[in-house]
């Protein structure tokens, strides 16, 4: 079936130069009626097919060049400007190095020509349970520098999703950076995608996993999760099954299987709940032995 878009409807198109011009140009407008936008890519779409509600203002923020910014620090961590294009954080240097879970992550999501465009944080904004980069960020406690009139803030990202395309944003606050705090000694981390044309589709299933290893045992891990509830999420039970406890098959089936068990995912036309509680079971497990391959220990012994 071909799709006909039509054109944009009729909104008022800001391009303000700098952070400052853009929150004082949101306190001018009703919240419910502006809508800023960084790549365009989700947005541009969706307002042509008239699937969300076309704002009075548009603001676009690519001109603003101090929010375009990679940044490593040996102490602080990996710092993410909300302009910072998915390609570039996929194809960096150190975040391949240290954080490549998110490396993993950001090259799954869409086309070569969408991550050109797109960023990490529009990705993380939209807050949907499918967003590629949200299950790798929550096994890397991201935090988020959001900015507004009243000055600056910072969200844990597994408080920032609270609910399918609802965040704890405030009304004209801005995602200003994504904050990522070093990687655990001993640390490796995998994402696999489950989708029916690999990264050309949205995912219908997303698992994240970060695991430390000390003395043949689990001293950390993390498992974050995609299209398993109406938002990414950690899971939070099947990681202390894991902790502190020697590595073995059975206690990995054991928390893969706790993993689906803690897991709400919906029925849709990508896949049925059940299918994905299934896969969950087995991509959690396939995670785990990756990112313990990855340290050159497997659940049979070093």
């Amino acid at each position: 079936m071909v799709t006909f878009y039509r054109r944009l409807p009729k909104f008022e198109y800001l391009a303000p130069k700098t952070l400052k011009e853009t929150l004082n140009l949101l306190a001018e407008h009703d919240p419910e009626k502006a809508m800023v936008y960084a790549g365009g890519t989700d947005v541009i779409p969706k307002l042509k097919s008239r699937l969300i509600e076309v704002p009075v203002v548009l603001v676009d923020l690519k001109d603003i060049p101090d929010l375009n910014y990679i940044v490593y620090d040996e102490k602080s961590g990996l710092r993410i400007g909300a302009l910072a294009t998915i390609r570039s954080v996929a194809e960096d240097s150190i975040v391949k190095e240290r954080f490549s879970i998110l490396s993993q992550a950001a090259n799954s999501i869409a086309s070569t020509q969408v991550q050109n465009r797109g960023t990490i944080a529009g990705n993380i904004c939209n807050a949907l349970p499918s967003a590629d980069s949200a299950p790798a960020l929550l096994c890397l406690k991201a935090k988020l520098l959001c900015i507004g009139q009243k000055g600056e803030r910072t969200i844990k990202i597994n408080e920032f999703f609270t609910g399918t395309g609802k965040t704890a944003l405030n009304p004209n606050e801005l995602l200003k950076e994504i904050q990522i705090p070093n990687m655990p000694e001993n640390s490796k981390g995998v994402y696999i995608k489950l989708s029916r044309r690999s990264k050309m589709d949205l995912a219908v299933l997303g698992v994240a996993a970060v695991v430390s290893v000390e003395n043949s045992l689990f001293s950390d891990v993390r498992i974050g999760l995609g299209c398993a509830a109406p938002t990414p999420i950690r899971a939070n039970k099947a990681e202390e099954i894991l902790k502190k406890h020697a590595i073995s098959d059975e206690l990995i089936m054991k928390a893969a299987q706790r993993a689906s068990e803690e897991s709400k995912p919906r029925d849709s036309h990508r896949a049925s709940a059940q299918y994905r509680r299934w896969m969950i079971e087995v991509l959690v497990k396939r995670a785990i032995n990756q990112a313990l391959s990855k340290l050159g220990t497997f659940a049979g012994g070093t």
